[in-house]
């Protein structure tokens, strides 16, 4: 075994610039209110490495072009639609209305463990602020809601590892799901 040098790597990938051109997977991310900006650039660098349909960052979410953003995205701002708005509310209803379904990754009453659900597409995952997480009004329009299971004594993880760990699961089960 041998590790890959940089150019094998980049031939298996898209070029950036082709990015606009390519199928998109049927799954979108909602961030409400995330205060850290290389928090989002972290998930728009995810967000690329599973071909996120869009991205949409509301709230006091910040967004492009900031440099802390530009730092942990290492050019995913460019690679990965998004869109500012203000209001999270008008874009989930728009999703909904799309046949969207929306999945809040939040501990809640009605939460099951992320990995153990049959994700139905096209799906959005919405993830909230670092301390207070989902607000309650997003809470009111999910189809589902999903955690991570946490063995220790901290009751979660940092916004991006969750992300991570979430939005794969959900591409995994898409696989699955559609035989790519």
């Amino acid at each position: 075994m041998r590790r890959l040098t940089f150019e094998e790597i980049s031939a298996r990938r898209i070029a950036p610039e082709n990015m606009k051109s390519v199928e998109r997977f049927p799954i979108y991310a909602l961030l409400d209110n995330v205060r850290s900006l290389y928090n989002v650039g972290s998930i728009f660098r995810t967000s690329d490495g599973v071909r996120l349909k869009k991205l949409f960052l509301t709230g006091i979410t910040g967004y492009p072009p900031r440099r802390e953003i530009d730092k942990t995205a290492l050019g995913a701002v460019d690679t990965v639609p998004w869109e500012y708005e203000s209001d999270p509310l008008p874009v989930i209803k728009k999703l909904k209305q799309q046949g969207v379904k929306i999945v809040v990754l939040e501990h809640t009453s009605l939460s099951k463990p992320f990995h153990a659900v049959n994700y139905e597409f096209p799906a959005c995952l919405i993830v909230g602020n670092e301390v207070f997480g989902v607000r309650d009004d997003i809470l009111d329009q999910a189809d589902l809601s999903v955690e991570i299971p946490m063995f220790g004594s901290k009751q979660s993880l940092n916004v991006t590892i969750a992300y991570g760990i979430a939005i794969y699961e959900i591409l995994f089960q898409f696989f699955n799901f559609s035989g790519k």
